[in-house]
């Protein structure tokens, strides 16, 4: 554990001592590095599913994919923001890396944790950087209102968590994520049991974001700069899915009813996001409602509680993680052209920049779930346990699929066929770093087609 956490605080120094000219270089090959080390973790060696372990830390098969996902995508963040940062002072680009590099720290200390207490206090330390990433490197004068929307929910949201992990600790006399799905089961049956029981799951739901709470999500992708984007979308959105794995397991005999009306909005939300999707004009609001969809079919793969709804749940979250990222960065290389996000604006860029529509292609592909891809192997496992529990839900989550795969097709048609608007023939042209950054994000998502069960968690 500690061979990956100590070089990644050693990246804060790193960025406030190296010249200016070797910043970018420096920090992105030490945050590669640490990234090719985290694929160490990935070796699964103890018959008990906990490795790695120290007293605080430890990996397990369903936090180690978030694991490397979250040390994957920070050289990912720094390559992304290198060219929008470049016409600031040093200090402040000094200042972007440390955020970034802090966000990871508490990232892998949330996933790492053993403990409850402490995934709960990095759950929440993790808002402190986003926040100032969207507050300060944001684009619009918005940002400040998406930063306060984004605080308050999850604020709103986690705190009725930490009461109830205080009132677990009292009962069950540890929050050890080692023991406690051990101990004496909780024999929950009373209202308080049920308050509870909200408690527990309303913070991670808030974090999805469930459809109905999800308002913060849209605000904040939109006002945020490109690497607060890709970060957003690839691993906080997962913190919620992840804490859910962690508490429904000691939830049992609650959730069986309860979660009836968190099952009935995240498939709802399902068609409703979707379907927002296919009237933007906005790129970035279009792939940041699509998130939401996507959150919508895990929250109901881990809301059933079923192996397979929980392996399609971890499966689709990582290979989410990686297309949304994708889809970001590519939005950010059309907005750093073009200074505009509206779709109609920036159309017939495959006339231009055809390389650039090949990584589109591939991402728009991914997004809306094309076979051999985890994306559909998530989604079909996730769909056909739901439809196990109750044929009904086949018809929103079919539907979700159907116009998943329209709005998907309506952003590649848009982005890129057409004519070309006579008001952006001079694009500069597409750079090696953007390309490297694209195949950092789709490589692993085509090499994870030939190796699953690295991302199939508990079931594995």
């Amino acid at each position: 554990m500690l061979k990956i956490l100590i070089p990644t605080l050693m990246l804060v120094p790193t960025a406030w001592l190296a010249p200016a000219k070797w910043l970018w270089p420096t920090t992105l090959t030490h945050s590669m590095l640490i990234a090719l080390i985290s694929l160490s973790w990935l070796k699964h060696s103890m018959e008990t599913g906990w490795s790695a372990l120290n007293p605080f830390m430890a990996t397990d098969p369903l936090s180690t994919p978030l694991l490397v996902l979250t040390c994957w995508l920070l050289p990912l963040m720094i390559l992304a923001s290198q060219n929008h940062t470049a016409t600031e002072p040093i200090n402040r680009q000094r200042m972007y890396i440390t955020l970034l590099t802090s966000l990871q720290i508490f990232l892998i200390l949330a996933f790492g944790a053993t403990e409850l207490i402490m995934f709960y206090v990095m759950f929440e330390s993790t808002l402190i950087p986003t926040l100032i990433l969207i507050t300060r490197w944001g684009n619009q004068t918005e940002r400040l209102n998406a930063g306060v929307y984004f605080l308050f929910y999850t604020l709103a949201g986690s705190l009725p968590l930490l009461v109830a992990l205080l009132l677990l600790q009292n009962y069950t006399g540890t929050l050890s994520l080692l023991t406690l799905p051990f101990s004496h089961p909780l024999h929950l049956s009373s209202n308080a049991d049920k308050l509870w029981w909200a408690g527990c799951l309303l913070a991670f739901l808030v974090k999805m974001p469930l459809y109905g709470v999800h308002l913060w999500l849209p605000k904040a992708h939109v006002e945020a700069p490109v690497a607060g984007s890709m970060v957003l979308a690839a691993v906080l959105l997962k913190l919620g899915g992840y804490g859910m794995m962690r508490m429904i397991v000691m939830l049992d005999p609650l959730t069986k009813e309860l979660s009836y009306p968190f099952l009935i909005f995240a498939l709802w939300g399902i068609i409703m996001t979707s379907s927002i999707c296919l009237r933007q004009t906005d790129l970035k609001s279009l792939i940041a409602y699509s998130s939401v969809s996507h959150m919508g079919l895990v929250v109901g793969g881990i809301l059933i509680q079923t192996p397979w709804g929980f392996t399609g749940a971890l499966i689709l979250m990582i290979a989410h993680g990686l297309t949304s990222s994708a889809l970001f960065c590519l939005a950010n290389t059309n907005y750093e052209r073009t200074h505009s996000r509206t779709m109609l604006l920036a159309r017939g860029l495959q006339i231009i920049l055809p390389l650039m529509t090949a990584w589109w292609f591939i991402a728009s592909l991914a997004n809306l779930a094309l076979p051999p891809l985890p994306n559909l192997m998530g989604e079909l496992m996730i769909i056909t346990s739901l439809f196990n529990w109750s044929w009904w839900t086949i018809i929103l989550t079919g539907g979700g699929t159907l116009i998943t795969a329209s709005y998907s097709l309506y952003m590649f048609l848009m982005t890129q066929r057409g004519p070309l608007p006579s008001h952006i023939i001079g694009l500069d042209p597409s750079h090696s770093r953007e390309h490297l950054l694209m195949a950092l994000h789709l490589l692993p998502l085509l090499l994870l087609i030939l190796k699953p069960e690295l991302i199939w968690g508990w079931a594995n």
